[in-house]
């Protein structure tokens, strides 16, 4: 399969794509900048491609997604890229993942990173500042990109959409002291993004540890993803439905 993983510069991102490599996928790595992508060369020596953007740039995701629409069609996307804290968590982590899912064609299986801090988010959008402008919230935009996921289930029912919280795990944004297993918490994206297992061809689920699990009771509320659907739109002028 051809599989698109964002964020992959390091920790789970880029355990994912050196996982799928092996496995004998044709993978498209992602970094927000040319000395990020210099890091990956070792994946690239191994066959992978790579896209550069930073994923704060809505006008960089459009490039992003261009690109890859001008090359070989994508089976899954895994929706990796994320920040933990700072005027970036809303554009990095909801409105870069919603626009990359409705401008590029052709992924039949999209893989969103969820946390399990979304179950602290609130599921409002009043005062949403999608631009970035001030620092956002990481509980939000998990509820939100986890929402997205469910709706997108829900909307295209030919796609499969599944959310996943990878565990508290020592990445970078984790930090060394993080509790969870590192190998676990990339697993579920690949079997996910590639796996023909009957329970991995299933859509709209938020899993952990290749565990179906029961999401923030706003993720599976359809007016609040009407809503947030609508909000994303209007912020980016772009449907999902286009």
């Amino acid at each position: 399969m051809r599989i698109l993983v964002t964020g992959s510069a390091d920790g789970l991102g880029r355990a994912a794509a050196d996982a799928l490599l092996s496995q004998g996928h044709d993978v498209v790595l992602h970094a927000r900048n040319r000395d990020r992508a210099a890091s990956l060369a070792p994946l690239v020596s191994r066959g992978a491609e790579i896209v550069v953007g930073d994923f704060a740039d809505r006008d960089a995701v459009r490039e992003v997604a261009a690109e890859l629409n001008s090359g070989a069609p994508l089976d899954s996307v895994i929706h990796n890229a994320g920040v933990w804290r700072g005027p970036a968590v809303l554009p990095v982590n909801t409105v870069a993942p919603y626009l990359l899912t409705a401008l590029l064609e052709g992924p039949q299986r999209h893989v969103y990173l969820s946390s399990g801090s979304h179950f602290a988010g609130q599921p409002s959008l009043a005062g949403a500042d999608w631009s970035g402008g001030r620092p956002g919230s990481y509980a939000d935009s998990k509820l939100f990109v986890t929402a997205f996921s469910a709706a997108l289930a829900r909307l295209r029912p030919e796609v499969l959409s599944n959310a996943v919280d990878p565990g508290w795990v020592p990445t970078r944004m984790g930090g060394p002291g993080a509790p969870d297993d590192l190998e676990l918490g990339h697993q579920t994206q690949e079997w996910l993004a590639a796996s023909d297992q009957p329970e991995a061809l299933t859509s709209g689920g938020y899993w952990y540890h290749r565990q179906r699990q029961q999401p923030h009771a706003a993720v599976h509320d359809e007016a609040f993803q009407d809503e947030l659907l609508s909000a994303l739109a209007r912020e980016t002028g772009t449907s999902l439905q286009s």
